[in-house]
């Protein structure tokens, strides 16, 4: 960002001082602070005397130097909650009022910009994690995210949403940041263009796959689609209704066909005035390798000789310690950095066979099967808006998985969202689990809606149907049950659940 663009940020900084100050000491109520803080990245807890800051990265990229200042900030600050997020950013918790801004204001040395992290803002755009080195893949689209972000924040003080826009770029091969169903969904084809899905979510409330308006985007172009997009939503989103204030209630109020045609009216006006024709350059990996790792961790590149080593600690809960142990590791390993994936998993990129075994040891405490790499938002015990404590259903849920010595593939990755809001992307999960109550002899308990069929697959990406709503209680008892089933018949979880359906729901209709 120019230097007058972060003068200004510096500034609403120093202002937001005077705010935090003021919620701290009971002067200003939750639901004022919160439509000032969220804008610049940061939430009050459920306790109201600690905050989450969000640190926003494009992409997930976690460099070498931004590693190194989250390192440091642990270490100095005593920072003791990391949270890997399902936007690709990364989370401090328990933190207190004096240390928010000064957080905020120290990252910016790393060009990391809370701003527009939270409220009615274009947030974190997100992109395939190993976009770049993948096998297969289109091309690279990090340099098209980071255009877009900049643009993005450089016009965000201008514009006042409905609420939250969420960007993703999808490199072809690899779709978990969702681009099928965002409010914007780049995804590269193999001639270079881009394919654009807008108007898609998740949510409780009318989750729906967003409508294809383009199939050959040249990337050249994409500011005056995130333009166009933005123009359309703040022309006819909803002000009014905040539940219904986000891009894919437009399919209802205009329909796909009227919606497509009022997104590319704005698409060609802006084309006729010109000058967001954007050309980033490319990211080049030039590092000589030789040698090669086996490990099941290790993901070969699509750079010969070079890995990514894949650590997903268990909930997307990064152990504090974590970030000076990889600094330590990387900084004298030439063009390595780290990625954050949506599915809270750090990508360790442009290793050597060499390098990745000792990445390897490095992250040897994280997850080790399929089911351990389940995703799972904070929570009800951290957030304010939380309903279930997703993060103890799931290790809940893993001591039993462990007990019960399933093999890895009997169940699958889950994802826990702890309220309706979807942070945990449940419905885009094989099993998915979205924190509720439910009454028993009219007496409400702490209960999970029960998600089967999710997938985010490219090509095949589909929203799961509710089948049950659980007792949080019963749920480790439940997947081991449907774990041991599919593990008697010698098949994955994937495979067993297609092949006996009536089994499976036989073992969930007990539960409910």
């Amino acid at each position: 960002m120019d230097k007058q663009w972060t003068n200004t940020f510096r500034n609403e900084i120093e202002t937001f001082k005077e705010t935090i100050s003021a919620f701290d000491k009971g002067d200003l109520d939750r639901k004022a602070y919160k439509g000032v803080s969220g804008g610049l990245g940061s939430y009050a807890q459920r306790d109201p005397s600690r905050h989450m800051l969000r640190l926003r990265m494009t992409g997930g990229r976690l460099t070498q130097s931004r590693l190194q200042f989250l390192a440091e900030a642990v270490e100095k600050q005593q920072i003791s909650r990391l949270k890997l997020t399902t936007c690709e950013t990364i989370q401090l918790h328990d933190l207190s009022a004096g240390q928010v801004p000064q957080l905020m204001a120290q990252a910016i040395e790393t060009d990391i910009y809370t701003k527009g992290g939270g409220g009615d803002n274009p947030r974190n755009v997100m992109c395939s994690p190993l976009s770049g080195v993948q096998p297969g893949e289109a091309f690279d689209v990090i340099p098209w995210a980071e255009a877009a972000c900049e643009y993005l924040l450089s016009i965000c003080r201008e514009i006042k949403m409905p609420r939250k826009l969420k960007i993703a770029f999808s490199n072809g091969v690899d779709d978990c940041v969702h681009s099928a169903f965002r409010d914007m969904g780049f995804q590269a084809q193999p001639d270079g263009s881009f394919s654009l899905r807008i108007a898609g979510g998740l949510g409780a409330a009318n989750p729906s796959m967003g409508v294809l308006v383009e199939e050959k985007l040249a990337p050249a172009d994409i500011l005056y689609y995130i333009r166009a997009m933005i123009d359309t939503f703040c022309a006819h989103g909803n002000y009014e209704n905040r539940t219904k204030a986000r891009t894919r209630f437009m399919q209802e109020t205009l329909g796909q066909d009227g919606l497509k045609e009022a997104f590319l009216a704005n698409v060609a006006a802006l084309k006729a005035q010109g000058g967001l024709d954007v050309h980033p350059s490319p990211i080049v990996v030039d590092k000589a390798a030789k040698g090669t790792c086996s490990d099941p961790r290790a993901i070969p590149q699509k750079q010969p000789g070079l890995y990514a080593v894949k650590y997903h600690p268990i909930g997307g809960l990064l152990p504090v310690e974590k970030p000076a142990q990889l600094y330590a590791l990387l900084k004298d390993m030439p063009q390595t950095e780290i990625r954050v994936a949506p599915d809270e998993t750090l990508y360790i990129i442009n290793l050597t066979a060499a390098e990745a075994e000792k990445a390897l040891a490095v992250t040897a405490d994280g997850a080790q099967t399929q089911f351990e790499h389940s995703v799972a938002c904070i929570g009800a015990t951290v957030c304010q808006q939380g309903v279930r404590d997703s993060q103890g259903a799931l290790q809940a849920a893993v001591d039993a998985v462990r007990a019960a010595n399933l093999p890895d593939g009997a169940l699958p990755k889950i994802c826990i969202s702890g309220c309706p809001s979807s942070c945990g992307a449940h419905q885009a999960g094989e099993i998915g689990f979205q924190g509720g109550v439910k009454p028993v002899d009219k007496t409400p308990m702490p209960a999970f809606k029960m998600f089967l069929g999710g997938s985010d697959r490219v090509g095949k990406a589909r929203f799961g149907a509710p089948v049950a709503t659980v007792l949080e209680k019963d749920l480790p008892a439940l997947l081991v049950e449907l774990g041991k089933a599919a593990a008697a018949s010698g098949q994955s979880w994937t495979d067993w659940s297609a092949a006996h359906p009536e089994e499976r729901d036989a073992i969930i209709a007990k539960y409910k």
